[in-house]
């Protein structure tokens, strides 16, 4: 089995491609060895030291490192863990009820929302993906969407450049409704 590696944009972040599928649908995020408890993969991740958060996507693996902890270190110990997980036949997660983000949004928005998650599934989490990350729709409240960044975007130096001048300029553009974009738990 051969596992590529990527760099993303966030230094502490870097992306593992293990050639097969990961995530069947949808994504999944862990903060913690707690958090992971339905994912036998992120649990076996955490294990290798310095590792602070796994997201999973759908051919990918994003882990993220302490700042005190270097890549050229962890990189074998997290390569192995991938590969042994993969070559065992485990699965990735274990308990299939993703709990959903919370979805702040009034009824009368319903339509602006709808274009909203268009918009972001179309053209904006394919492009994130590639850089080892995920962002979802949170919610909308009078012209201001709310988004939760995961994986590799979550920490990037360069996310509020993505959030502000990419998605807020994109969503502003096609849907007059929308004011503003903001990332959200920062505001």
């Amino acid at each position: 089995m051969f596992i590529q590696t990527e760099e993303t944009p966030n230094p502490a972040t870097m992306k593992f491609l293990p050639g097969r599928s990961v995530m069947q649908t949808g994504t999944a995020e862990f903060k913690s060895e707690d958090d992971a408890a339905r994912s036998p993969l992120a649990q076996a991740l955490f294990q290798v030291d310095g590792v602070t958060a796994v997201f999973l996507g759908g051919d990918f693996i994003s882990v993220t490192k302490r700042d005190d902890k270097e890549w050229y270190l962890m990189k074998p110990g997290v390569l192995g863990v991938v590969m042994e997980h993969f070559v065992a036949g485990k699965p990735v997660i274990t308990d299939e009820s993703e709990a959903a983000l919370e979805e702040n949004v009034a009824a009368e928005d319903a339509e602006v929302v709808s274009q909203i998650k268009e918009l972001l599934d179309t053209r904006v989490r394919p492009a994130v993906a590639m850089d080892g990350g995920d962002i979802v729709f949170q919610g909308y409240d009078d012209g201001v969407v709310t988004l939760h960044m995961q994986g590799a975007c979550a920490g990037c130096p360069s996310s509020t450049a993505t959030l502000k001048m990419g998605i807020e300029n994109m969503l502003r553009h096609y849907i007059p409704e929308v004011r503003e974009v903001r990332a959200a738990g920062l505001y």
